[in-house]
């Protein structure tokens, strides 16, 4: 099992930027896929982007690609989530989440295995 724990959220005016971190703990990261989601108020969680365990492969929903990106950092056991241009719909609670048994980039929430907490972004009009 792997722990997560996301940091970086916070508040931004539209066209501002943001960048999430995702620390991992329990188990080697480079053995699992990683993926970031978003929950706004009422609304269901929706998947934001995926990373292969090797950094190597990715996925975007169409609503951030070429706004945001998505990194790793095996060596420090921590995925990013660089967020650029960002419009107020992009404001969600953002969850880490990690596949124990997939390596790809999976868009579905139901292969991950662990999540985090979540952390808080709102962006201002």
């Amino acid at each position: 099992q792997v722990q997560l724990v996301e940091s970086g959220g916070g508040l931004v005016q539209a066209g501002g930027s943001l960048r999430l971190s995702c620390a991992a703990s329990g188990r080697t990261s480079s053995s699992y896929a990683m993926g970031w989601f978003r929950q706004a108020p009422g609304k269901e969680r929706e998947f934001v982007s995926a990373i292969s365990s090797s950094g190597g492969g990715t996925n975007y929903a169409d609503s951030v690609r070429g706004r945001f990106t998505i990194s790793r950092d095996n060596a420090k056991n921590t995925a990013y989530l660089q967020m650029n241009s960002l419009k107020p719909e992009d404001t969600a609670v953002y969850y880490c989440a990690a596949s124990g048994y997939i390596t790809s980039a999976p868009t579905l929430p139901g292969v991950y295995t662990s999540w985090g907490q979540g952390t808080q972004v709102t962006v201002s009009s």
